[in-house]
């Protein structure tokens, strides 16, 4: 009876501990990821020749998780911090109030400006220079994202005395600034993690959806009163024209290494108007004198419907040969909307993902092939259930909410998915359940009392495409569970004080 109890309390503490640990999934967190799969980095060195950068972005929230942590380095030689290097994410979230204003260096005078706070975003690079030390033969590279963009930059930052409440500033004032920020940015992080970043976002989606020209204060009925935007863009409503994006590349240029390349990165890359704007805004730039433009990033948010596989190669020729370069940068594909929840139908359209991503990969090699430079193809995160997708968001390529996505190469339990062997240049192999073993705590099986999670709790600090947080709606109250877990705790530690009471 004794190794019963014991066992018993074992397997609930395990589950109580699954929850209180950042709220990973207490069976997935006994899983161990796929060693005998093939490595997604071997595969892209042997495919482009190591010439692409196999990447996947994350977020600091996911550092703590071991093996999500363990399939990035397994599996990628890349990463792109998906909030963390943001404006707003600088500002330390705040976006109501600008921080306190300290004294900087600006082309020799004095420069007063917001503080800025460098702390998330090096907790996670530190981890990856860390990484980078001990395995010389896995390194890990950084993509910076982002400097200069409509979204997730605080309004204040437009505005006299960095009040939203205030005019805004003149361009004379507000290039100022914008020189200050690149200058910080880029010059802080390539002295402290020099030889980590190999390109940076300059500019991030500053084309409009509806007319494919320059993005402006007016793409919607969102007020500029607004602590941030997610259409509308302020640097427009200070310049009426492309000079703020001129001048980023040419600042990013001046305070970038030559090593760190220089990308402009939007979606939607793939329709004919907005392609045009692009192209059009590359050509711009690199017509400027004192800037370096090396690359365009397709941001990549597709759905199984458009882009086809033949159009995402013709957009990806097109602009490598406009900008020097081609990246993939937040890859991720939204599933059909007529899913019933049944394995049958979740199965089908696994099928057609793994097609999908068969004819885009496809038809990057073949650029490869012809010659094109495909500078990294990146997943807009590791496992489904932590994507930006899983909630509504109001930026470019983001989902409603309203319906269960699996967006990307591993499952909820770090299982790879067909998907994943698209992208490896391999045959979709057997679709199957994944199987999760009960622990057993080195136990005898007769004497194991299997307690079940059905807490299905998530990790609601989703990856973001263009947010702060998205987040992942629970299937049951975590809090309460753990009232309940603690509970059977105590009256198991009661039963055993009877039994000893009684054999006494």
């Amino acid at each position: 009876m004794k190794k019963r109890i014991m066992a018993l309390l074992i397997a609930v503490t395990t589950v109580a501990s699954g929850i209180v640990m950042g709220g990973i999934d207490a069976k997935a967190a006994d899983l161990v990821i796929e060693e005998d799969i093939t490595s997604l980095r071997d595969s892209f060195d042997a495919a482009f020749e190591g010439e692409t950068y196999a990447g996947v972005s994350i977020v600091g929230t996911e550092l703590s998780d071991e093996n999500l942590m363990a399939l990035v380095t397994k599996h990628f030689n890349a990463v792109t911090l998906g909030n963390e290097l943001k404006p707003d994410a600088m500002f330390g979230y705040s976006n109501g109030k600008a921080p306190e204003l300290i004294s900087y260096e600006l082309n020799g005078e004095e420069f007063m400006a917001p503080k800025m706070d460098y702390s998330r975003a090096e907790k996670m690079l530190d981890v990856i220079a860390k990484w980078n030390s001990q395995n010389p033969d896995k390194q890990i590279k950084v993509r910076g994202h982002v400097l200069v963009w409509h979204s997730q930059t605080p309004e204040w930052f437009f505005h006299e005395n960095y009040d939203k409440k205030e005019p805004y500033v003149s361009k004379a004032e507000m290039t100022k600034r914008q020189e200050w920020y690149i200058s910080e940015m880029l010059t802080h992080f390539t002295t402290k993690y020099p030889d980590l970043f190999y390109g940076w976002d300059v500019v991030n989606e500053a084309v409009s959806d509806g007319t494919g020209t320059y993005r402006t204060e007016k793409e919607n009925g969102e007020s500029l009163n607004n602590d941030t935007h997610g259409s509308n863009s302020s640097w427009w409503a200070v310049y009426q024209s492309n000079e703020y994006i001129i001048n980023a590349f040419k600042f990013a240029n001046k305070y970038a290494p030559d090593y760190v390349e220089l990308y402009y990165n939007d979606y939607n890359e793939c329709t004919p108007l907005k392609s045009n704007g692009i192209i059009q805004l590359i050509e711009d730039v690199k017509a400027a004198e004192g800037t370096r433009l090396d690359g365009f990033g397709m941001q990549g948010h597709y759905t199984l419907q458009q882009p086809t596989g033949g159009q995402v190669k013709t957009a990806a020729r097109r602009y490598a040969e406009a900008a020097g370069s081609v990246s993939i940068t937040e890859l991720d594909v939204k599933l059909g909307s007529t899913l019933d929840g049944s394995d049958e139908a979740l199965e089908k359209e696994y099928r057609k993902q793994y097609y999908y991503f068969k004819e885009i990969y496809k038809g990057l090699t073949e650029l490869h092939d012809e010659g094109i430079n495909i500078r990294t193809v990146t997943m807009w995160g590791v496992i489904d259930c932590n994507s930006w997708l899983q909630s509504s968001n109001n930026v470019g390529g983001a989902a409603s909410g309203s319906s269960r996505q699996y967006p990307l190469l591993f499952d909820d339990n770090y299982q790879a998915k067909p998907l994943f062997y698209a992208l490896c240049g391999e045959d979709m192999p057997q679709i199957k359940k994944t199987e999760v073993d009960e622990q057993e705590a080195d136990l005898d099986v007769e004497d194991v009392i299997v307690v079940e999670d059905n807490s299905n709790v998530t990790d609601e600090n989703a990856t973001g495409n263009d947010t702060v947080e998205a987040q992942v709606d629970n299937s049951s109250d975590s809090t309460t569970v753990l009232v309940i877990i603690l509970a059977g705790i105590v009256g198991l530690a009661a039963a055993v004080f009877t039994i000893k009471k009684t054999k006494k």
